[in-house]
């Protein structure tokens, strides 16, 4: 891991850190073009242009018959995984449960003389979750799109997942789908799997959102097609960050490091520590660990592309460090955790302690592990309940509340020339100078 020192004046224009600050940027050039002709030729041929680019990317052959996931596969899935592995995803659907339903969103309304005044909690009709597919295998990701959707309500929740070289979907994602409320399931991903849901196609439904992580091309994908649907984030490699102090230990710092580094090539491993003897520490058993990984290629490129150690004057300045970087994931690794949360500004999930390891909230801990990346914790959230809601505003205004309020909202339109705004006020403040006066003749 490279060693980079920040104990100096002016540390924030640092070129390493510059460098990890804008670790999100320069691949979308590069990649683009073939994205944005994928999309337009899904939009325009549909299920011939879904098929064909799952047999060039997939080397798979679906049909409008095969494309959809049976109840019998899910079934026959629920046979192959060990009796513990489905435990396991059951307490993890559980824990996720619970925890979203705290997330829970409710209508309400306010009321003032002549006027009430509301916002209406409605659940999207129909979610995308996107799960990569192939030889790897990822129920928790499965149970972290799935589960919000369904406790925000959604009726139809899509999966969407590549079989490469096979018809076969993955076992565990079918078991994973299944426990948490998965509607219905298609073999087909990558870019040309996001462009079928967000326009629908024969055979593939439309959706509203679209969430979950991918490689680079879901990743352009989801971003060209927002507004024909939503989408969660657009999401890049995984990373952490561990602020570290004497307390720390650095066998276990590495390993967490190592954690999110044998995801992928791209992915980022940053200790952040006063401590020039954790360092040292943590930089040799990052090297002595690397050797035993099952994938220590991947791991190892991840270290030598963006694994670095920063040294930093002491536990605070930590801390603006991590929030320079807005990481992924964030370990405090110190002996008093909690009085470092108020300092902490920036970052997708907060583990705290020393036990907190980042592969916890991966699983089981039930926060949800879809987080923004890429320093996009500044603004982006982690994936909830909110998430799969829509909120709509309620107003209701009687001839006392129109007399209340009309007036500044017809000077307003007044002042912006848009006359016909304007004149909907005046016909109204008409009808009732009209409608008092005939009352009045009445008398």
């Amino acid at each position: 891991m490279k060693v980079v020192n920040l104990r100096k004046e002016n540390w924030q224009k640092d070129p390493d850190l510059l460098r990890i600050k804008t670790r999100g940027q320069g691949l979308e050039s590069r990649y683009a073009p073939a994205v944005l002709e994928i999309i337009e030729n899904v939009r325009q041929f549909r299920d011939t242009a879904v098929f064909g680019y799952a047999k060039k990317f997939d080397r798979v052959e679906l049909t409008p018959e095969n494309v959809k996931v049976s109840e019998r596969e899910i079934e026959e899935a629920f046979n192959r995984v060990p009796k513990e592995v489905v435990k396991a995803i059951e307490f993890a659907v559980e824990r996720v449960r619970r925890f979203h339903e705290h997330q829970k969103e409710n209508s309400y309304f306010v009321t003032e003389p002549g006027i009430v005044l509301g916002q209406k909690v409605t659940p999207l009709d129909s979610a995308g979750i996107y799960v990569p597919g192939g030889k790897a295998s990822y129920p928790s990701s499965v149970v972290m799109n799935a589960v919000p959707a369904k406790v925000a309500g959604v009726e139809k929740v899509v999966m969407i997942t590549p079989a490469i070289g096979s018809l076969e979907v993955n076992p565990y994602t079918l078991v994973a789908a299944k426990l948490s409320g998965v509607n219905e399931i298609y073999r087909v991903g990558g870019a040309h799997g996001v462009a079928a849901v967000a326009f629908g196609t024969e055979s593939i439904p439309k959706v509203d959102k679209i969430v979950g992580p991918g490689n680079i091309y879901v990743a352009l994908a989801k971003k060209f097609l927002f507004g024909t649907v939503d989408i969660d984030m657009v999401a890049g490699p995984s990373e952490i960050l561990v602020i570290a102090d004497e307390s720390a230990n650095p066998d276990w710092v590495a390993t967490d490091l190592l954690s999110q580094a044998e995801h992928d090539e791209l992915a980022g491993a940053f200790l952040v520590t006063h401590s020039d003897r954790v360092a040292q520490e943590v930089v040799k058993a990052v090297e002595e660990k690397l050797k035993k990984l099952s994938r220590k290629e991947i791991a190892r490129k991840a270290i030598e592309n963006f694994g670095t150690v920063f040294l930093t004057e002491d536990v605070n300045h930590s801390c603006d460090v991590a929030n320079e970087i807005a990481p992924e994931h964030l370990e405090v690794a110190t002996k008093e955790p909690f009085g470092l949360l108020d300092r902490i500004k920036h970052a997708g999930a907060i583990f705290l302690g020393h036990y907190t390891c980042e592969s916890l909230g991966d699983y089981v801990l039930g926060p949800n592990h879809v987080l923004p990346t890429g320093g996009s914790a500044r603004f982006f959230s982690p994936l909830g309940v909110y998430d799969f809601i829509k909120r709509s505003s309620v107003i209701y205004v009687t001839p006392e509340g129109f007399k209340q309020v009309g007036w500044a909202a017809r000077e307003l339109a007044e002042c912006e020339g848009l006359e016909a705004h304007r004149l909907a006020v005046e016909v109204r403040e008409a009808f009732k100078i009209i409608a008092k006066s005939l009352a009045e003749e009445k008398r």
